[in-house]
């Protein structure tokens, strides 16, 4: 990768500083930006030598780039080296994101609210209201789900087609943004 540019270095900042309000490292997110606008896959130690990064950092946050499936491993015959890369169709990458998201955080909510429910309903002096609550919440995670699980299946160029007809939903339904 040849010097990083004040644009590169502005991306990188960014995407380090929003990757730790999704969940991932700041170091995770600044790796995945660079190996994003990388033109070929980079080894550790450039990543490293990038990014002004202790080597060690670079190691753990490769691990939990893979862990979410953001970066896969590159072999490079004559080259001892791994080498990293990353996805460049960002559908898939949002993909790959809402995926890890759903797994680390909604399917356990969803797990909870269902021994929640159950054990409320099963209690004698059971609060009417926070059982009403916590079906509420069961109901909304349920319908999420099932609507994400039913996108989920779709081809990327049908998600990217349904996400463009927001617009035509949104008037089929008579939404008026002033009213909402």
């Amino acid at each position: 990768m040849p010097e990083l540019t004040s644009i590169h270095k502005k991306f990188i900042h960014h995407w380090g500083e929003m990757g730790t309000r999704w969940g991932i490292s700041r170091s995770g997110a600044q790796i995945h930006a660079l190996l994003y606008i990388s033109p070929g896959a980079l080894n550790a130690e450039e990543i490293a030598a990038t990014l002004s990064i202790a080597r060690s950092n670079v190691s753990n946050s490769i691990k939990e780039l893979q862990s979410w499936g953001l970066v896969k491993t590159i072999h490079v015959i004559g080259d001892r080296k791994d080498r990293f890369e990353t996805m460049e169709d960002v559908w898939e990458m949002f993909r790959v994101v809402m995926d890890g998201r759903k797994r680390r955080e909604v399917d356990p909510t969803v797990i909870m609210l269902e021994e929640c429910v159950g054990e409320i309903r099963k209690s004698a002096d059971g609060d009417r209201y926070t059982r009403e609550r916590l079906e509420a919440l069961q109901e909304f995670f349920a319908t999420a789900t099932d609507w994400y699980e039913q996108t989920r299946g779709l081809s990327i160029s049908s998600f990217r087609k349904l996400a463009g007809m927001a617009g035509w939903v949104m008037k089929a339904l008579k939404f008026d943004r002033k009213k909402a």
